[in-house]
């Protein structure tokens, strides 16, 4: 039952990861197109402008902090399964496990400590 809800998770994992993917390929790749996320005109949306304004948007935080906490369970799960594939001794997987973990955590906290202090700077300017 256990494998089966983190299983669950991974492919929800996914669906966030491509709906998150493709908000960003219409941001960065149709400003042509599609203007809303990019309001200075005539500039590329890497332009400090367009970066500006999306760091000010609390939209864009939490769309930032959902990809990131979804694309580190989907990559970090998808290692875990090849990994035990390999069909380790009990404590090489359980450490294997726990390192993971661990890993995962300090990259979201590292993750979201940025987009956080991005949002704080983007809004004091």
């Amino acid at each position: 039952m256990r494998e089966q809800r983190l299983w669950t998770w991974h492919i929800a994992a996914a669906a966030v990861i491509l709906v998150f993917l493709g908000l960003h390929m219409t941001v960065m790749h149709l400003e042509s197109v599609i203007r809303v996320f990019n309001p200075a005109e005539g500039q590329l949306p890497v332009d400090w402008a367009n970066v500006l304004e999306r760091s000010k948007s609390a939209f864009f935080l939490v769309t930032y902090i959902v990809l990131l906490g979804a694309a580190l369970y989907h990559g970090l799960y998808g290692l875990r399964n090849i990994i035990e594939e390999l069909n380790p001794a009990r404590g090489l997987r359980q450490t294997v496990n726990a390192v993971l973990v661990a890993g995962g955590i300090g990259l979201f906290a590292v993750g979201t400590w940025a987009a956080w202090a991005s949002f704080q700077l983007a809004r004091s300017m």
